[in-house]
């Protein structure tokens, strides 16, 4: 089955988790590129400051604040964008909560909270979006996790459980809409290690404010990720060479990769600042000050080069051609080296 989708320029688009981040650096690039935008999240001020912001650009955009973990509220943002601009073309959910501790130090209703978000709201945004996607006949389900789907890392059970949960559901999810012949696509984005405000915001137990493991990449390669996959179909796709080397390294040895994580990811999620269970943290409630797309590591941030194959696919397969030719014309030569006697 072949799935066409529209031209950026045609789309109306929705973004769950735009108020900051990665989801407000994508919905930013939907509108530069002349897409009628929708913005959800939980913080109204950070939507509205966002909504500004596009408007200034010259660009479309209403904002519907929902609490992803709330399937009604969800509905209401699939509802209000068929409702004000007619239909639904792609729906890209990137609202995720954390908690950074050891396992043992998470409490049941943390934990809980951690799924209700990043799984059941993932859940939620799809079950909200079919109906309108079948309905414009055609779409795009674009659900933004993280490596951690495939590698998950210590002092956050809970997201990465949720994570790799839902690399479960689009699995399955996926089959059932190929096999009905619904030209509708869908699509894992998995980040690396991105620089957004998602550190400043999670509840931690760790005695400081947590980090990611460096090095970091900027949200905006996974804007262009995801506005890339928006309009060309694409099953799943990891953003950062890092993350693409972890999943590599955890597909040849888990045990390799449980050995590095254990000398790196335990001490290397901690930075030098005092930050307690009780300071604010939006694991249960929005927070305020952090309406914006990038975070406090910029510093710490590199360039990213093979994403750029994804996004030029006939370039990735000519340099895959070439490495082959050139493997079989160094055997060919190797072979022809009569071995001294």
């Amino acid at each position: 089955m072949t799935i066409e989708l529209k031209p950026i320029e045609q789309q109306v688009a929705v973004v769950v988790g735009a108020s900051s981040g990665i989801g407000r650096e994508t919905a930013l690039q939907f509108a530069k590129r002349q897409a009628k935008v929708v913005v959800s999240a939980r913080s109204e001020a950070g939507l509205q400051s966002l909504v500004e912001e596009i408007s200034r650009l010259g660009g479309s955009a209403i904002a519907v604040p929902a609490d992803v973990s709330v399937f009604e509220q969800v509905q209401k943002v699939a509802d209000k964008t068929v409702e004000h601009y007619g239909r639904l073309d792609t729906w890209v959910h990137t609202a995720a909560t954390s908690v950074f501790a050891p396992f043992e130090q998470v409490t049941p209703e943390e934990f809980k909270r951690v799924v209700d978000v990043n799984l059941m709201g993932q859940v939620y945004g799809a079950m909200a979006a079919l109906p309108h996607l079948r309905q414009t006949g055609r779409g795009a389900l674009i659900h933004i996790t993280s490596v951690e789907a495939c590698r998950s890392l210590p002092l956050q059970s809970a997201y990465a459980a949720s994570k790799h949960a839902i690399e479960g559901f689009l699995d399955s999810l996926r089959v059932e809409l190929q096999h009905e012949g619904v030209p509708i696509s869908v699509t894992n984005v998995m980040p690396a290690t991105i620089n957004t405000p998602f550190y400043n915001k999670a509840l931690t137990k760790l005695g400081v404010k947590p980090t990611g493991v460096p090095p970091y990449y900027q949200p905006d390669i996974v804007a262009e990720a995801i506005l890339h996959v928006a309009e060309h179909p694409t099953r799943d796709i990891i953003v950062g060479d890092v993350g693409r080397l972890l999943d590599l390294l955890q597909k040849v040895s888990p045990h390799l990769v449980d050995a590095m994580l254990k000398l790196v990811a335990v001490e290397g999620q901690r930075t030098e600042t005092t930050k307690f269970a009780s300071d604010p943290n939006n694991l249960f409630e929005p927070i305020a000050g952090y309406d914006r797309a990038t975070g406090d590591f910029s510093d710490k941030t590199i360039p990213s080069f093979l994403d750029w194959f994804d996004f030029h696919p006939a370039a990735k397969w000519s340099a895959a051609a070439g490495l082959g030719g050139l493997a079989l014309l160094a055997t060919q030569v190797l072979n022809s080296i009569e071995t001294p006697r």
